[in-house]
């Protein structure tokens, strides 16, 4: 007999998964959850999580650093995947989780690119690949908040993106560089032919938030809704069976960005996130205020911000010793 999580707890995750939904979580997060609970489970030998509770999170979240030797970040994840599982979908309470053998996060400085290294690899990519990475550090997007842009989030007028539903499930505006207005401009069109073609064939559907969803039916197929960086396949939702067009993936984004600093010559660990690190470094040593930073990077506390006054040469004001000015 099969006792899988799903097939000993055959409600559990239909459960779960209706609950993601309402709450508008994203389908990637919705994925993670429902991979840790699972192996929560597993690690428990398939006990049903109503018959556990703190003991068992923190001896697997416990399990996770010490067997494991997981991420802080990691950890964190699966623990708010378990805290979400017992509050939103069991509708229990956890006490304090005592005993947990915490990841200590290692405190690294960002890595950061200099004007000369962008350029340098921006000028090694080209197509949408070039404008998407324009994107990243020229509005300081992280990757997936810039893959998930949709049409309605692009106000050419006011030079402004919206990022909704970013890091920590808010939204945020950040600035729109002119310089990429003509071209993006040209890519939408592209897209909006893409996006013809799926409706003459019955198709021209894109995911959207449960709430959204009810409320609004035919949304979906809105030109408005659609993806600025669509994926070049239609794919099938495992639950609905509906048929829709996702974002581009970012796997590639990634190989990209790495081999164009290879080919740069570049010597630092280069990732797409090291474009957001240098968007925020190149605007406080342009002289702009860290609040600004800090409201255009979308981070809630302002001490996230500072850690890149930590790799200016003149500190977070870029204030000058007088010694130097006399």
């Amino acid at each position: 007999m099969d006792n899988s999580p799903s097939q000993s707890s055959p409600k559990l995750f239909p459960s779960i998964t209706e609950r993601l939904h309402r709450l508008h979580y994203s389908q990637r997060t919705e994925a993670s959850y429902i991979a840790w609970i699972k192996r929560y489970i597993l690690f428990h030998d398939k006990r049903h999580p109503r018959d556990m509770g703190a003991i068992e999170v923190a001896a697997f979240l416990s399990h996770l650093a010490i067997d494991k030797q997981v991420a802080a970040s990691t950890q964190s994840q699966a623990k708010s995947a378990l805290l979400f599982l017992y509050d939103e979908v069991l509708g229990q309470t956890l006490p304090t989780l005592e005993n947990v053998t915490k990841v200590v996060a290692k405190k690294q400085l960002p890595v950061v690119l200099s004007t000369q290294e962008v350029q340098a690899i921006l000028s090694r990519l080209d197509g949408n690949m070039w404008l998407l990475v324009s994107l990243l550090y020229g509005s300081g997007l992280r990757v997936m908040e810039c893959l998930r842009l949709r049409v309605a989030d692009i106000d050419f007028a006011k030079l402004e993106l919206f990022v909704r539903d970013a890091q920590g499930h808010k939204n945020r505006i950040t600035l729109l560089p002119a310089s990429l207005v003509n071209s993006l401009k040209a890519h939408l069109q592209s897209v909006a032919a893409l996006h013809t073609a799926d409706l003459a064939k019955g198709f021209g559907e894109v995911w959207m938030p449960a709430g959204l969803a009810k409320k609004y039916p035919d949304a979906g197929k809105d030109w408005a809704w659609q993806y600025v960086f669509p994926s070049s396949r239609l794919s099938v939702e495992q639950q609905s069976g509906a048929v829709h067009r996702h974002h581009a993936d970012e796997k590639p984004i990634q190989r990209a960005v790495k081999k164009a600093a290879t080919q740069a010559g570049i010597k630092k660990e280069v990732s797409p996130n090291t474009l957001r690190h240098s968007f925020a470094t190149h605007l406080l040593e342009g002289g702009y205020d860290i609040r600004t930073v800090q409201a255009l990077l979308g981070h809630a506390d302002v001490s996230t911000t500072m850690i890149y006054t930590h790799v200016l040469n003149k500190g977070g004001r870029a204030v000058s010793s007088p010694l130097d000015v006399t």
